[in-house]
Parts: structure tokens; C-alpha cells; sequence
């Protein structure tokens, strides 16, 4: 640890110097010789790199999304080219080029990080050896000796002996108490932070080897904080516990306002966006609008939580625009009206009313003497008296002579009737011909 310390040594003097003037800020305060006026100068230069690194962060969840977009693509390749690694491994950088995706930005925070942590484990060793270091003077070492957080020293590790211990003017129970303590809350943040993005920040309707990876990350890395933890001297521990909690709660944040897209989040998310839109009216921040118009935008291709987003604006009569803000039923309609829409257009589907089985029988029985009546009309006017032949209504108004005149009509076919006899009832008036049968 030392070697690698000193790679860094280079940014050791910066480091230092900013320790120092937090310092004199806080000596003022709790005293220079405290704990307090030393442990707060370690953990405001971690929310001053933080804060630094705050562009980095952002650049990071752009590319997780990214990946975690990309990963039903990578799974493809995958198992297109499971038998030519090297193919598969041009294929895959030929889809991070395409995408413009690059896999590392996801640590850029923690390389970036990776130096000033080093300068301050550079720093705080020199404290405990008793030498200058950056623009830390032997008024300053003394002081920083002399400090203790909760009865152990800044520069006191876990593995310490006792006589180190002691010549720092501490106990080593007290120096293995607290490491202890303190290594075992910055294990558990680390749980908890990457426990946080894989169960409620995760897309469930992809399962990807990512996730798995994901899902080791989260067992293996509080591991190797506790393992390497021990070696830590209390002012790194400091720094360390300081840095997980900014993360953890910088997470939480990103996590509540902008989840991705199918997780667990997003739904809780999206619940909470609706209960306020529907409240007021419209969107009230810009954030809100970016959500939405990404939403508005997909289509089809939204998820289910998205759908009942829009589902629920619906119903509540307020429709979400294609720029992110949201306006009510009616006033769409009349602009869609002004831009040539018609209304009937616009206008929500209406289902017919349903009928009674009542309602039904009259509406048939009179569609049935509509079509009778249709029927005669059509008949009597379209279809032409057969020769030697008469009418239902003439044969009734014939004296009855005249029935064996017409029973002499000439015959066709062998059954001995006659054409327009073929369509009589016996004993009964003949049914008028219907146009179909023409």
C-alpha cells in the first residue's frame, strides 16, 4: 500500500494543502488539536472532490444506461460467436463504437477518485512515521498527533501494535473498537448502495449476464473493503465512510428522480409523477417534462408502467404532449379542431347503448313488416301476370266461371302443373313472388 501511495505522491502537496486550510477554519472552532477540526477537514476534502467529480457521475449513469440498453444486443453476439472469441470480441467493440457506449465510463468516478485517496493515505502514513509531508510542518504533525477521533488516533491502524499504539497516546482497544466499527459501517454502505441499484434501479424484463455481474459485484466489494479496511489508518477510514455515504445518497437521489426505464423505480416514479400532475394540472419542473416527453415519445414501444402513466392522465382528462407538458382533454380537441381535425376524430370511442331483450324483438318485428311490405310492393310492380293466368287478389274478385279457364293454362313439365301455379299453396292465396326468385 505504501508503494502504491507514493505512485501518487505528486498530488500529495494539493491534498495536503487543502487539509490544512480546512483545518485552520475548524481549529477556530473545536480547537486545532482536536478530532473534530482534523476528522472535518478529511470529510470536507471528500465532499470538495465529490462535488469535482459531480460531471463524472452523471457521464457514469448515462453509460450504465447505455450498457444495460445494449445488453439484449451484447447477449445476441454472444451467442452468435460463442465459439470464435476473437470474433465475438470485434463484434462487440464494432457495437460500442456504433452506440457510441464505452464500457469504463462506468468507473470513471472511482479512477478519478483513485489518486486523491492515495495522496491521503500518502499523507496520513507520514503523520503516523512523525515526518513532514506536503505542507504539513512539524507545528501542524505535532497537532495532527495529538488528534483522536472517539479515543483513536487519525494516523492509528487496526493492525497496530500495542507500543505504536501507545506512543500516539491511545489504547489499542480503543484503536481496534472503532477501526472495527467503522470498517463494518463502510462495508455495509457499500452493501447497501450496490444492493439498492440492482434490486429497485434495474430493467426486470431484461435478464442479462450484466446483471449477474452486477449481483457478484455486490457480495465481492464490502468484502474487500473489510479485507483491506484493516489496513486503513483511521483518517483513511474517515475518508472512505465519507466517500459511500455521499455515494449511497447521491444514488438515492438519481434513483428517486430519474430511474430507468422498467424497473422498480420507475414505477414508484411514475405513481408519484401522477398523483402531482393530476393535482395541479400541468408539470411544474423541468425534470418532469424531460420524463414525459421521453414517454410521449416511445410510442409503442412504452413499458407497462409507462402505459399506465398515460393510462392514468387519461382518465384523470389531461393528455401528455409531444414536448413534455401535459393540457386537458378538451382544450386538445379544440386545437386539433383549429389545426383541421374534426372532432368526431378526436373524440373518445362510445360504445352503444345496450338494449333490453324487449327493445330487441320490437326493433325485429318491425325490420320484418318493413321487409313484407317492401316485399308486395316490389311484386306487384316488378313481375308480369303469366299468360292465361290472374292474380291472387283478381282470382278473388272473378265470378266462378272463370276458374276452369284458367286451370286449362297450358302444362309444363310431367307433373301436370303449370308455371305460375308452382308457386300456390293448395287451398289457400298464392305468396307473391319475391324479386330474389325472379
Amino acid at each position: 500500500m505504501d508503494t502504491i501511495a507514493s505512485l501518487f505522491s505528486f498530488i500529495t502537496t494539493p491534498v495536503s494543502w487543502v487539509i490544512v486550510q480546512f483545518h485552520s477554519v475548524y481549529g477556530k472552532i473545536f480547537g486545532p488539536d482536536t478530532g473534530w477540526a482534523w476528522g472535518l477537514s478529511i470529510v470536507s476534502l471528500v465532499i470538495l472532490i465529490r462535488i469535482c467529480l459531480i460531471p463524472l457521475f452523471v457521464k457514469q449513469i448515462k453509460a450504465t444506461r447505455a450498457m444495460q440498453t445494449l445488453q439484449p444486443e451484447m447477449k445476441k453476439i454472444q451467442e452468435r460467436y460463442k465459439n470464435d472469441k476473437q470474433r465475438q470480441s470485434e463484434e462487440m467493440m464494432k457495437l460500442y463504437k456504433e452506440s457510441g457506449t464505452n464500457p469504463l465510463s462506468s468507473c470513471l468516478p472511482i479512477l478519478a477518485q483513485s489518486p486523491f485517496f492515495f495522496a491521503l493515505y500518502h499523507v496520513l502514513n507520514g503523520i503516523a512515521t512523525g515526518s513532514t509531508i506536503g505542507v504539513i510542518n512539524e507545528s501542524l504533525l505535532a497537532s495532527a498527533r495529538k488528534a483522536h477521533i472517539v479515543g483513536a488516533p487519525l494516523a492509528a491502524k487496526f493492525t497496530d501494535g500495542s507500543s505504536k499504539v501507545e506512543a500516539l497516546g491511545a489504547s489499542l482497544t480503543d484503536v481496534r473498537v472503532v477501526t472495527a466499527i467503522m470498517i463494518v459501517l463502510m462495508s455495509a454502505s457499500q452493501f447497501y448502495t450496490q444492493r439498492q441499484l440492482m434490486t429497485k434501479n434495474v430493467d426486470t424484463t431484461v435478464k442479462t449476464p450484466f446483471m449477474q455481474q452486477q449481483k457478484m459485484l455486490m457480495y465481492v466489494f464490502p468484502v474487500m473493503f473489510a479485507v483491506f479496511g484493516i489496513n486503513f489508518p483511521v483518517g483513511v477510514l474517515v475518508y472512505w465512510l465519507t466517500t459511500n455515504v455521499w455515494t449511497m445518497g447521491q444514488q438515492m437521489y438519481v434513483i428517486r428522480n430519474n430511474p430507468t426505464p422498467g424497473s422498480k423505480a420507475q414505477a414508484a416514479y411514475l405513481e408519484r409523477l401522477t398523483k402531482h400532475v393530476t393535482h395541479h394540472g400541468k408539470t411544474r419542473r423541468r425534470s418532469e417534462k424531460t420524463i414525459i416527453k421521453a414517454i410521449v415519445a416511445k410510442g409503442r414501444d412504452r413499458n407497462e408502467f409507462e402505459r399506465k402513466f398515460i393510462n392514468g392522465l387519461t382518465k384523470a382528462g389531461l393528455v401528455a404532449q409531444a414536448d413534455g407538458t401535459v393540457v386537458k382533454g378538451e382544450a386538445q380537441a379544440v386545437a386539433q379542431a383549429e389545426d383541421g381535425v374534426t372532432s368526431t376524430a378526436v373524440a373518445k370511442r362510445q360504445q352503444p347503448k345496450r338494449q333490453t331483450k324487449a327493445q330487441r324483438q320490437s326493433a325485429a318485428a318491425k325490420a320484418a313488416d318493413d321487409a313484407t311490405s317492401a316485399s308486395d310492393s316490389s311484386a306487384s310492380d316488378d313481375v308480369p301476370a303469366a299468360a292465361g293466368t290472374t292474380t291472387s287478389l283478381e282470382k278473388s274478385d272473378e265470378p266462378q266461371d272463370a276458374k276452369p279457364a284458367a286451370q286449362q293454362a297450358p302444362k309444363s313439365g310431367s307433373n301436370g302443373r303449370s308455371r305460375a301455379q308452382s308457386g300456390q299453396r293448395k287451398g289457400g292465396p298464392q305468396r307473391p313472388k319475391s324479386p330474389s326468385k325472379k
